[in-house]
């Protein structure tokens, strides 16, 4: 599994917005891995912010 769909995964098994740190420890991921997994699931449209700083599946 790769970052991307292993950062998608986490999210979707937290059930609730994350910020990016909680993602980092709930995958065990660097930020930097998290932030580039991230800025490609933007620009895909498969994450959303529902509020400031917090991110969640569509």
């Amino acid at each position: 599994m790769d970052n991307i769909e292993k950062v998608l995964e986490t999210m979707k098994d937290a059930g609730r917005p994350l910020k990016t740190g909680e993602i980092c420890e709930l995958c065990g991921l660097e930020k930097k891995d998290v932030d580039k997994a991230m800025k490609s699931l933007k620009t895909e449209r498969r994450i959303i912010s529902p509020k400031r700083c917090y991110w969640e599946p569509k």
